[in-house]
């Protein structure tokens, strides 16, 4: 009898789980097609797609708010803040502008502000950084008759390089910490064994080779470049005393719960700086900020949400696993290549946001540290692979943008012929090292 009543009820929950399944996955899929198509309104898709699965009851409110990665974004948005204070301090600039000078030829001036701008996207958001290396590119092409695109170009894939380096370089390093439970130190090292702060580095050092070749053959003397004042050194240090902060909780705290916290309290008291110490239009300050992504990645965690809630993510490394077996290295080959072939095209953040568990299941049943392996390469290829096209990163979209404002057009094929030397060697060097230290 109670078999009787309780039958009748199977066939209908089985429909309603499979309808929402299906529902999950193509929200994912549309907001995906909208955030390749469209890429300007990449916030609006997101967060679109998380009230639609809302809406459909598909997530809870409860589930919608777990999915959020609270941590992860109170380090982006920390971090924004202080990134932000330092654009507006000049240092950046000052800096740029000094260690150019001193260059012997044009062609070494141009590949000391491409290590300089590698240098500093490790600490902040790769389109802050373009925007700050580019006026100093434009004056060097401007007074030499260096070709302005090509140096553009150099710059927005070298900020993207080192934007994977540290935990606050870029939002995937950010996601990959707060879904791995890694601090800031554990960039260095990790589990006493070099971490992905060494590999990118290798990789860099390897694909200025590339970079040298192409700026080899611009010897003419530089000019004198005009020199910027700094307004104030106090973001600088607040930027440093905020990486010792990150570091230390590291130490005393294992994990990056404590981040977040962290890197809020800096942004707060650096929008309490600016207004009272510098007398800056706070209003005006907050409105500048990326709120873009701010709202983007909230949207992202709760559409890839749906899919883990329904078992899309399961399903997804269970025929990774089908397609890799127990080679580690097929499948550390094949998260790379995929990683590096999608991210050329599309944006990396939900792509990463949804494999890290999926990559990470697969490693864990191939040995000790082949989840970590894995997961890592992941990052690496999505990262390194939006710089084969112009449309593969932000910092790649912004620098096109400048260019267009200044009277040059570049080609597709003009970037590629840049960009994808650049990734290949940058890649296979991270790759290798990565392989000798983790497999």
């Amino acid at each position: 009898m109670d078999r009787d009543k309780v039958l009748p009820l199977y066939p209908t929950q089985f429909i309603l789980a499979l309808v929402e399944k299906y529902i999950s996955l193509a929200v994912f899929i549309s907001c995906y097609l909208g955030f390749v198509l469209i890429p300007r309104w990449r916030a609006f898709f997101a967060c679109g797609g998380a009230i639609f699965l809302l809406f459909l009851g598909v997530l809870t409110p409860k589930g919608a708010f777990q999915s959020i990665n609270w941590n992860v974004m109170g380090i982006f948005v920390g971090t924004l803040v202080v990134a932000e204070l330092l654009m507006i301090s000049k240092m950046p600039a000052f800096l740029a502008e000094s260690l150019v000078t001193r260059a012997r030829s044009t062609g070494s001036a141009m590949l000391i502000l491409c290590v300089l701008t590698s240098f500093i996207s490790a600490f902040m958001e790769n389109v802050a950084t373009v925007l700050v290396v580019a006026p100093v590119a434009f004056a060097i092409a401007r007074r030499l008759d260096v070709p302005p695109a090509l140096l553009l170009i150099s710059i927005a894939i070298c900020s993207n390089l080192q934007g994977t380096a540290t935990m606050i370089g870029d939002s995937p390093s950010i996601i990959l910490a707060g879904y791995m439970g890694m601090g800031f130190d554990d960039f260095f090292f990790y589990h006493g064994k070099p971490s992905i702060f060494f590999a990118v580095e290798l990789g860099a050092l390897a694909s200025f080779l590339v970079l040298y070749l192409l700026f080899r053959k611009y010897k003419q003397p530089l000019e004198p470049v005009k020199i910027e004042k700094i307004i104030s050194w106090v973001p600088t240090w607040m930027l440093a005393l905020l990486i010792l902060c990150l570091a230390s909780a590291s130490l005393i705290i294992p994990g990056v719960r404590v981040a977040g916290i962290i890197c809020i309290i800096f942004g707060i008291s650096g929008i309490l700086w600016y207004e009272f110490a510098l007398d800056g239009d706070v209003i005006s300050f907050v409105k500048a900020l990326d709120w873009d992504t701010a709202l983007f990645l909230p949207g992202v965690f709760v559409v890839v949400g749906g899919l883990t809630h329904t078992g899309w993510i399961t399903e997804a490394s269970h025929l990774l696993e089908r397609l890799c077996g127990d080679n580690l290295l097929i499948a550390f080959l094949f998260v790379i290549c995929l990683s590096v072939a999608l991210s050329a095209f599309v944006d990396n953040v939900p792509y990463i946001t949804a494999t890290i568990p999926v990559v990470e299941y697969v490693g864990e049943d191939m040995g000790h540290y082949a989840n970590i392996l894995l997961v890592f390469g992941l990052l690496v290829g999505s990262c390194l692979g939006g710089n084969i096209t112009p449309v593969g990163a932000s910092a790649n979209m912004v620098a096109m943008g400048l260019l267009h404002k200044s009277g040059t057009h570049v080609s597709f094929l003009e970037f590629v012929k840049v960009g994808l030397p650049f990734t290949v060697i940058a890649v296979s060097t991270a790759s290798a090292f990565l392989w000798v230290v983790w497999a």
